[in-house]
């Protein structure tokens, strides 16, 4: 299956329109989006492009019903109420109402999660660990991806708002071991890259996000990838 990934958003509304236009093309059958819908540089009081940035998401899930989502922090911050950088004082009731209405709005409440998989390809907003597997999994668990990732998606704040977690772990920078790594293709966020870069297996596609100055840091391209080959491209 060809997925088309939406990486971090982070305030950027016109994300959703441009991959509506290439799902229209045909560029992919599915798409993920890695989520981060919330926050950018000196944009905390900017309560309408907070609203405007989640209603362009709940209108894309609309529109494409079978589009997964991957909880990042800064959306999770919220409801959670835990202070991230961007954080806006004054947007905590938008985005948590906003995120129920995107939730309500998909057929299947299960498709806004943590992590995904599609074949063996896992989708995340940071990283699955050995580890972070090992401490909190079951250990009859450990051999059955999906029990695993069903486990890890009814996880809260205890286990998640920390480090190693998949909504933290940056595996660009980390030498812990994937989970199953051998196995499986994790497809990740949460770290702002150049241009979409494959290492091991992990592909980093986070390049919409932008520098203090709010200047583009990376290519600004989408991830298209094949689950079935691994195959991928960047497209604009």
């Amino acid at each position: 299956m060809k997925v088309l990934v939406i990486p971090d958003v982070h305030l950027k509304p016109w994300m959703f329109d441009r991959a509506a236009k290439l799902m229209k093309r045909g560029a992919a059958e599915k798409a993920v989006c890695l989520m981060d819908i919330a926050d950018d540089w000196q944009q905390q009081y900017n309560l309408d492009l907070y609203m405007n940035t989640y209603d362009a998401a709940i209108q894309f899930a609309k529109d494409h019903s079978e589009t997964l989502w991957c909880y990042g922090n800064h959306d999770v911050c919220y409801p959670w109420n835990q202070r991230e950088s961007g954080y806006s004082p004054i947007a905590p009731s938008v985005v948590c109402e906003k995120l129920r209405v995107l939730r309500e709005s998909l057929p299947d409440e299960k498709q806004l999660a943590f992590v995904h998989r599609i074949d063996k390809v896992l989708f995340l907003h940071g990283g699955l660990g050995e580890r972070f597997v090992q401490k909190y999994v079951p250990e009859e668990d450990w051999t059955d991806i999906d029990r695993t990732l069903e486990a890890i998606n009814s996880f809260g704040y205890t286990e998640l708002w920390q480090g190693t977690s998949p909504i933290w772990l940056r595996p660009q920078y980390s030498v812990e071991p994937l989970y199953r790594g051998d196995e499986f293709l994790q497809v990740v966020g949460h770290t702002p890259m150049r241009s979409i870069t494959k290492r091991d297996n992990t592909i980093s596609c986070d390049v919409f996000s932008t520098d203090s100055r709010r200047k583009p840091y990376g290519t600004q391209e989408f991830l298209v990838i094949d689950t079935d080959t691994w195959e991928y491209r960047g497209i604009k």
